[in-house]
């Protein structure tokens, strides 16, 4: 995604890598969705583990993907300077 098209939703870190904060509703919106599933799915199959870590892995992955797409200024190594 391009920056132009205003697919940021998350804030980029200070330090570190990764996202920081969401910064649009459809970031808070992915965040508690991905959250409220994590939850439904940790009590709906609280004794069946591997179905719960089958489900969870792609799950996760599909939200960093987005998560990355999404990211204002990427993922990258950030030591706090400003930008």
């Amino acid at each position: 995604m391009s920056d132009d098209d205003g697919a940021e939703w998350f804030a980029a870190k200070r330090f570190g890598i990764g996202p920081g904060v969401p910064i649009s509703w459809q970031g808070w919106a992915l965040t508690v969705a991905f959250a409220g599933l994590g939850v439904l799915l940790c009590v709906t199959l609280a004794e069946r583990p591997m179905q719960l870590v089958a489900i969870m892995i792609p799950l996760t992955a599909t939200f960093l993907v987005i998560a990355i797409r999404t990211t204002k200024g990427g993922w990258r190594w950030r030591w706090g300077e400003d930008e």
